[in-house]
């Protein structure tokens, strides 16, 4: 009867050292690495649009997520809407020392809808529906909603040499609860606020630099973020 409780006891202090080897550290910034693309396919409506980024839970080296997205789009004249279908492919590591990953397949759509209050001031207005597939459970979606704000200082377009203050948030829901397997998530999924200054290196690419806070129901935490964006 000793031996069993020693075992049980042993066993549970490995499973709770494992536990918080794997939580996430709320205290420690991470970074996010990442390039966004829009390109046009000749002189008509149809182009292509995606993005690549490298996350770390800490500021490098501890795999967060490798995201490598890409879609077709289509700029619709009359409103200059620009609709999106997509395919992303999505690795999700485990915080700390475990090298443990989970890979994901996911189609998107998604509408941006440009708007511009002043010359200097634009909005943007982004909705996007994802299919989500990961091991061990059914096809998940999710409803994403994210609304851009990008202050010109010294422009009223994105020039070479322009200097903007860059800000977004965006709310994501998930669309069902029951998962597969007897798993449950909960509606809100998570939310990201961004506050980044921006420089145009040339008229077709900017860069940006700023902060992310990220909150879920289980933990929040905050981002460096350092990102490309290249027109062609």
């Amino acid at each position: 009867m000793k031996i069993l409780t020693c075992f049980i006891t042993c066993l549970s202090l490995l499973f709770s050292v494992n536990a918080t080897a794997q939580s996430v550290d709320e205290d420690q910034l991470g970074a996010w690495y990442m390039y966004f693309y829009n390109a046009k396919l000749g002189d008509g409506p149809v182009g292509m649009q995606g993005d690549f980024q490298y996350r770390n839970w800490n500021l490098g080296g501890d795999l967060e997520q490798l995201l490598l997205r890409s879609g077709l789009t289509y700029l619709e004249k009359n409103s200059n809407v620009l609709f999106t279908l997509g395919y992303a492919n999505i690795t999700t590591g485990t915080p700390g020392e475990s090298t443990e990953t989970v890979v994901e397949n996911r189609i998107y759509q998604e509408a941006l809808i440009p708007q511009s209050l002043t010359s200097a001031v634009k909005l943007t207005h982004r909705f996007r529906y994802e299919q989500r597939w990961l091991p061990e459970q059914d096809m998940r979606t999710r409803y994403r909603y994210n609304l851009f704000l990008n202050i010109l200082l010294n422009d009223s377009s994105f020039n070479k040499g322009t200097i903007y203050i860059a800000l977004y948030n965006e709310l994501f829901i998930n669309g069902q609860r029951e998962i597969g397997s007897g798993q449950t998530v909960p509606f809100f999924d998570r939310n990201r606020t961004y506050l980044g200054l921006g420089y145009g290196i040339l008229n077709s690419l900017r860069t940006q630099i700023g902060w992310m806070r990220q909150t879920t129901n289980g933990w929040a935490k905050d981002q460096l973020q350092v990102s490309l964006h290249h027109s062609f």
